[in-house]
């Protein structure tokens, strides 16, 4: 039998396109709103079959110039149901009328915030255009009722997360459900790319393409370097070898075409600083810290509504705390938000930035993406905000009034930062922007999305292998690492075949399906690639939840000490079955402030390159800016002690003082790669003569220190620096197998070797770090081809030193001149690199009155 809702015949199709659109641009028209170029030219480039990826700046239409198209082309197809018909959301009673459109719109979102803001910016026209039409969201907050009832059907257009369509794909009529899906839309897609979630959707999306071969696939994006990748990536076309890209505009690989939409570019963005009174030459990170309270909110107070961001959930709990300690009179009017924070209370902070009835929010990325919230007017960045990406995203957040400006105001947490926000604002007029780096194989992704599909309609080896190679992560995957990977989720690979419980997978006439309900449950429950420490949720006793904490923090706490969280200062009670069970604590208790996982960020290649030629501006006797101004006694100062070493130089510092030698190198390529590099060069300078180094980095450099003295000649140097033996000494330096092992337990998650457990039964994170370390052990004795293991090893390497990064690093600083100074003092740029070696061994107290001595010794 037909389907009542297939395409009609195209005999009129452009003419019924064209009054289509003329309806979407009468009703942008009746709300005010004109339509920019760019979203005529993807409605129609949409309308033609085409796929491709909107490139505009925060709050100029991308989300419409993506919506409206698939809304155009069901107005062109066929009658819209009687005016006054309800427009159904998630909170349309049971029983949708059979006659509802089946689904026809997948629209996929990084975060579940951002998904009651989708939903109700896709609404709207919805109910004027489409009121036959349904629009529901399904992500980790939906309501069990609503997730029975898209069980039984789903609704024409489904906002979701990459965690919740591969849930969808599991189920056994995946494919009839989604018989009539004509688009997939990736919000945010920059965020999306460079993840494992990316990954994610790539294999969804290739699942889709199988089913439905003319899907048309659309990504939305701003604020990044590499526009033609991320395309590439979006459509499944093989990726360009490292370092080259495709050619701009269009893409046509492996059969797939794309248009590369250029949207409307934000007015003018406001780059500026708050100014410390005081500078002191000899800086060191942190230093200014809250000495700029005052300052901000002076500057909070003279604004409408504002966002100040923070680099860390920690640090967002402690400026929260005060703001209010300095102006309690603010309580209920500024309030706090990061991704450890109850859904409800997230949703009470949005609801009152919407209405703008919060001065302020002090938050962390997770108001980064895709909300609009029109009565900001101002953002602040505490700290430097490592790339110039993040701080344009962040801008974008505020001036979406009519006429207004974005202008993001950087509160600088020591004196070298400002040098930071005056490269990062000059970068951004010069239109440089940083990339990112998508994923290549990850196996333990790979392995996942076979457990799915085998649990969805279930597979042919041969099949399934064409369709994993239609994505661009997987372009290159042999037939001999495929079926490694079936042998390890159907028999455990080589050494756990004698366990059934790792036999995940049964062939049934050379169909794999999935092996049991017990395998069935436990995956359905572990879908997902974001693995973090076991996380306990924080409640109120007869209250509500707050959020969470991560079970390494609760290891430092017993009953009756204090922490905060969700602004709010609570006493822990007791812990039981995975909930922290807290009372309001008394207002004289001191509260600790949780930390959570997650590394500093390194900054960024492209703002590290504006830095240094900020630097080279300061050598010329050139302070442009109020800035560098305000820097210019710490520059003056190092150039007098050592020199301010200028692009595709080495400066090396060598001094000598009462705890050793030390030797401060300048390569200001992050800290991640400064890590690798100090162990790097600790490692080869041992090898030559015997020693022993303490190490500390930062985004500028690093320090060794011995307690005997180093000889470095210009042999020496070479040495450091040469690709002779590069793989096994950094190796060895590092000691990458137990790093690998660590790393290990992020990976066995996500393949399913390890299951985190039901709710109420969850393993704590030492439980987990066991079970992966056992088998990490396992492998290594018995199975050492296991390619789970190098993906360990390759990734520890990527993520924790930016390994590609490192590489051409050296190769720079071979082709540097190395300049080697030997001031008689320390110097400004060395100063925060013996703070941060001595952190470690000081407690607050003892490491400020430490630093102010030597300071005072310093300047003399």
């Amino acid at each position: 039998m037909k389907d009542p809702h297939d395409k009609p015949t195209p005999t009129r199709r452009p003419l019924r396109q064209h009054q289509a659109v003329r309806q979407v641009v009468e009703w942008m028209n009746s709300h005010g709103w004109k339509p920019f170029p760019f979203q005529k030219q993807t409605w129609s480039a949409y309308l033609n079959g085409e796929s491709g990826l909107i490139h505009a700046t925060t709050g100029t239409g991308k989300t419409l110039a993506a919506w409206l198209g698939p809304v155009a082309e069901a107005l062109a197809e066929a009658k819209v149901a009687k005016p006054g018909s309800k427009t159904s959301r998630n909170e349309t009673a049971a029983g949708s009328s059979q006659d509802e459109p089946p689904l026809r719109v997948l629209w996929i979102t990084p975060l579940r915030a951002l998904a009651i803001d989708t939903e109700e910016a896709l609404l709207k026209p919805l109910q004027a255009l489409l009121p036959g039409w349904t629009l529901e969201s399904r992500t980790g907050d939906t309501s069990t009722a609503v997730r029975n009832r898209q069980r039984k059907r789903l609704p024409t257009a489904l906002i979701t997360t990459p965690e919740s369509l591969s849930l969808l794909l599991t189920r056994p009529d995946a494919q009839h459900q989604l018989r009539q899906l004509r688009c997939v839309i990736c919000d945010e897609w920059h965020e999306l790319m460079s993840t494992k979630r990316g990954v994610q959707v790539e294999l969804a999306l290739a699942r889709l393409r199988r089913w439905k071969p003319e899907l048309r696939v659309w990504g939305l994006s701003a604020t990044l370097g590499n526009l033609d990748e991320a395309m590439s990536v979006l459509l499944g076309n093989p990726l360009p070898p490292a370092g080259r890209l495709a050619p701009a505009g269009r893409l046509a690989q492996a059969g797939r075409t794309g248009t590369r939409i250029q949207g409307e570019t934000r007015r003018k963005i406001v780059i500026d600083s708050l100014i410390p009174d005081t500078i002191e030459r000899f800086p060191w990170a942190g230093h200014l810290g809250l000495r700029q309270l005052p300052s901000l909110i002076d500057e909070i107070e003279r604004s409408g509504t504002s966002l100040v961001f923070t680099n860390t959930r920690s640090q967002t709990e402690a400026w929260y705390h005060a703001m209010l300690g300095a102006k309690p009179d603010w309580a209920g009017q500024i309030a706090v938000h990061h991704g450890s924070l109850d859904q409800q209370t997230r949703s009470w902070v949005e609801d009152g930035l919407r209405r703008g009835t919060l001065k302020s929010v002090v938050c962390t990325s997770s108001l980064d993406l895709g909300v609009d919230f029109s009565p900001v007017d101002r953002v602040f960045q505490v700290g430097s905000p490592k790339g110039v990406a993040r701080l344009l995203q962040r801008a974008g957040r505020s001036g979406h009034r009519p006429g207004a400006v974005s202008r993001a105001t950087c509160v600088p947490t020591h004196a070298l930062e400002l040098i930071e926000i005056a490269a990062a604002r000059d970068a951004i007029s010069a239109g440089f922007m940083e990339g990112r780096d998508p994923h290549r194989q990850p196996l333990d992704v790979l392995c996942q999305h076979a457990v799915t599909v085998a649990l969805g309609t279930g597979f042919t080896p041969d099949d399934l292998l064409d369709e994993i190679r239609s994505t661009a992560s997987y372009s290159d995957l042999s037939k001999q690492e495929w079926q490694w990977v079936v042998d390890f989720v159907s028999r455990g690979g080589q050494a756990l075949r004698a366990y059934p419980d790792y036999h995940r997978l049964r062939e049934t006439g050379g169909l794999y399906i999935i092996g049991n309900q017990k395998a069935a449950r436990q995956h359905r429950m572990a879908i997902g690639t974001i693995v973090s420490d076991a996380s306990l949720i924080v409640q109120y006793l007869n209250g509500p939840r707050l959020g969470t904490v991560e079970e390494s923090f609760l290891t430092r706490l017993k009953p009756g000490d204090c922490f905060a969280l969700a602004g709010r200062t609570v006493e822990l009670v007791h812990i039981h079955d995975m909930i922290v069970w807290v009372r309001r604590a008394k207002s004289s208790k001191k509260a600790l402030i949780p930390r959570w996982m997650g590394g500093r960020m390194p900054l960024s290649t492209e703002l590290a390159a504006a830095v240094r030629h900020r630097l080279q501006q300061a050598c010329e006797g050139r302070f442009d800016g109020p800035e560098m101004e305000a820097v210019r006694p710490v520059l003056e100062l190092q150039q007098q002690r050592s020199l301010i070493p200028l692009p595709h130089q080495l400066l090396i510092e060598r001094v000598r003082s009462r705890e050793g030698h030390h030797l401060f190198f300048y390569p200001f390529a992050g800290r991640l790669v400064h890590e690798g590099l100090s162990a790097l060069f600790a490692w080869r300078l041992a090898q030559k003569r015997p020693a022993t180094f303490s190490m500390s980095v930062n985004d500028y450099g690093f320090e060794l220190l011995s307690p005997t003295e180093v000889t470095l000649h210009r042999d020496d140097i070479a040495a450091l620096i040469s690709d002779d033996h590069l793989a096994s000494d950094i190796d060895q330096s590092l000691n990458a197998a137990e790093m690998g092992k660590r790393q290990f337990r992020e990976i066995a998650r996500v393949s399913g070797l390890v299951f985190q457990g039901f709710p109420g039964q969850q393993k704590s994170a030492r439980q987990l770090q066991a079970s992966s370390g056992l088998l990490y052990d396992v492998f290594s004795n018995y199975d050492p081809d296991n390619l789970l293991l190098k993906q360990s090893r390759r990734e520890v390497l990527e993520r924790q030193l930016e390994h590609s990064r490192l590489l051409a690093t050296l190769k720079e600083l071979r082709e540097s001149e190395v300049i080697l100074s030997e001031p008689n003092r320390f110097t400004p740029l060395c100063f925060p690199l013996l703070v941060d070696r001595l952190r470690s061994r000081l407690s607050n107290e003892q490491l400020s009155a430490r630093i102010a001595r030597m300071q005072i010794s310093l300047e003399k």
